[in-house]
């Protein structure tokens, strides 16, 4: 279960990609840009004093210049009240105190330094993943597409789905800012690995896959507006499917459709099969890793409903296997000096002289376009998946180990590939090196982005006026 304190409000007002739409609607931190005329260039620091805010004594005012920009009452408000209803969430209520509102005012502050960032750097997320993350949205609320996210979010709210769109952009664009900024401060030597790979720690890295059964029981509203009876009868139907999952060899889809009962709301999951930890997501992977075989988790309160996760099964392995391909290849270059049509007939040649009995290295050395390859008879060495284009892997998948391809065309031009050998190699030693690198970069990374955000803060013009 995740608690939340005082100190993790920053972090609750930074990041709401992990929440529903509900709540992710319920926060937004529109900056009204002002002239900051007239006012001392120092950093106002006596925040934990101010009164606290309410809807029914906030006239919408300034709260607090950041740079150019300017953050209003009304962000104040609206974050507080989204930290509040993520806190309750996860089961632990914090009351609107002035500590709180301080904490949160510092979170905006923040956020609104890293957006303008964002703004000057140029960093546009990608289209596909806020796509991706509004279809996850849409089927936490058992919607089946985004456009039926849109029309029940705009039926309740003019406007809300835009909101919710652009709240989605901004965290996508911090968080990539972030990872830019991060990555560049931390440094990982293989020195560290190889420290890391002797450590007990290091034993956490293996390669088990991992069956699990996730099933989630959501909420028949958004969390901060359910009754207690509503919030008990959630609780009540999570119970339930606990103890029919704790039945040895349990048939999950019966043992979902029995604790449905009169739940108006349909359960959500099952059995998603075998994962390696690291493929799952993160809040399921530091669950399912403390659990033994047949074992099932207390329930999991989430914003977006209650969690019961099983461990039906565990494969342990002490090695990783990936097939790989040697290959040559001639390459006959389609560009500004020699077109489609030409390079086409000149790959036809030289595939009738291998018909011929030609050598293949022979050829490649004197007729291929590709200078990587050409002085080596063409050869590419062993490479593996997704190691080439598609279409040049599709050729090479389906060519018999010691022949050669037909004449196939990529986007760099007409090629011929000779299959010199297959077989599987064992990558374990590199996996675990990754999975080292990427254990330390998450230990120093909180760190590395604490100082980043205080460098920004300290280098920014910033008052907080009096409330």
């Amino acid at each position: 279960m995740r608690f939340f304190s005082l100190r993790q409000t920053s972090r609750a007002v930074l990041f709401s990609m992990g929440m529903g739409a509900g709540l992710v609607l319920s926060f937004s931190t529109q900056a009204a840009t002002v002239k900051p005329a007239n006012v001392s260039a120092n950093t106002a620091t006596d925040q934990g004093s101010s009164t606290r805010l309410t809807p029914a004594n906030s006239t919408d005012g300034i709260i607090a210049l950041v740079n150019d920009n300017a953050i209003l009452k009304s962000d104040l408000i609206d974050a507080v009240n989204q930290t509040q209803a993520r806190a309750q969430a996860a089961g632990e209520p914090i009351a609107n105190s002035a500590q709180l509102q301080s904490e949160v005012l510092n979170a905006l502050i923040l956020r609104e330094l890293q957006l303008s960032l964002v703004n000057r750097v140029g960093l546009k997320p990608d289209e596909a993943a806020i796509n991706q993350r509004l279809a996850q949205i849409a089927q936490s609320e058992g919607l089946d597409s985004i456009a039926a996210l849109q029309q029940r979010l705009d039926a309740s709210q003019v406007g809300r789905y835009a909101s919710l769109r652009a709240q989605l952009i901004e965290d996508a664009a911090i968080q990539s800012l972030q990872q830019r900024q991060i990555t560049n401060r931390v440094r990982i030597s293989e020195q560290d690995i190889d420290a890391f790979l002797a450590s007990p720690e290091a034993k956490r890295l293996n390669q088990s896959e991992y069956q699990t059964i996730h099933v989630r029981v959501p909420y028949i509203d958004d969390y901060s507006r359910l009754s207690p009876a509503q919030r008990d009868e959630a609780l009540k139907v999570a119970l339930t499917l606990r103890t029919r999952l704790q039945v040895p060899n349990v048939d999950v889809a019966e043992a979902v459709a029995a604790a449905q009962g009169n739940y108006p709301i349909p359960l959500q999951g099952g059995d998603m099969g075998f994962n390696k930890a690291a493929a799952l997501p993160t809040e399921l992977s530091s669950e399912i890793t403390k659990l033994e075989v047949g074992a099932v988790s207390a329930p999991l309160v989430t914003p977006e409903g209650i969690d019961i996760i099983k461990l039906a099964n565990k494969k342990s392995s002490d090695t990783m296997l990936i097939p790989q391909w040697n290959t040559r290849h001639i390459l006959i270059k389609v560009d500004e000096l020699q077109t489609d049509a030409l390079a086409e007939q000149k790959i036809n040649d030289l595939y009738d002289q291998l018909r011929k009995g030609a050598d293949f290295a022979g050829l490649a050395a004197t007729y291929s376009d590709d200078p990587g390859s050409a002085g080596r008879g063409g050869d590419l060495d062993w490479v593996s998946e997704d190691d080439m284009i598609g279409p040049f892997e599709a050729v090479m998948k389906t060519t018999t180990v010691g022949d050669y391809s037909a004449p196939f065309k990529t986007q760099f031009g007409w090629h011929i590939l000779k299959l010199e050998g297959e077989r599987q190699f064992d990558v374990s030693d590199q996996y675990r090196r990754n999975m080292a690198r990427q254990a330390l970069y998450q230990r120093l990374a909180p760190q590395a982005k604490e100082d980043w955000l205080q460098e920004l803060r300290t280098s920014a013009y910033i008052q907080v006026l009096a409330s």
